[in-house]
């Protein structure tokens, strides 16, 4: 029997995937459990229609975050930290206090999407890079600056 798989399946199928399964463990199973539906031709063009609508939303979020990325990377956010000799900091400045400084810019970013392997423990220039989308990471230009 030919269904539409709704949700995963351990073993048989994904979400959205048409296959053929033994026609007892669809009766019994797939269909009382809301897992899958039975494959007709309306199920398959509704299950079409779906893909459809959510590649359409999906190059939207991908046009949205191109457009974020061009204006993080305009900005060059500005942090004061105290430092000693040689420009090396005393501590360092973390992805949570660069979040914060671009939220009071109005550029609203989580920081665990802050790519920052290491904290930045010297003055000067130092490129950031934030990944907005699976597809897309901005590279923002933070400058520290002594604290007098």
């Amino acid at each position: 029997m030919r269904v539409i798989f709704l949700e995963d399946v351990k073993g048989k199928g994904k979400k959205g995937e048409v296959k053929n399964v033994a026609e007892g463990y669809a009766r019994n199973f797939l269909l009382p459990n809301n897992l899958a539906v039975e494959a007709s031709t309306g199920n398959v063009k509704n299950l079409e229609a779906q893909k459809k609508s959510e590649q359409k939303k999906a190059d939207e979020e991908l046009q949205k975050a191109q457009k974020y990325k061009e204006e993080l990377e305009s900005i060059t956010v500005e942090l004061k930290a105290k430092a000693g000799e040689g420009g090396r900091l005393f501590g360092a400045v973390s992805t949570k206090q660069i979040a914060e400084t671009l939220a009071k810019m109005k550029k609203k970013v989580d920081k665990r999407k802050i790519l920052l392997d290491e904290p930045i423990r010297a003055l000067g220039y130092t490129n950031v890079p934030i990944k907005i989308h699976p597809e897309v990471v901005a590279t923002v230009k933070v400058h520290i600056v002594e604290e007098k």
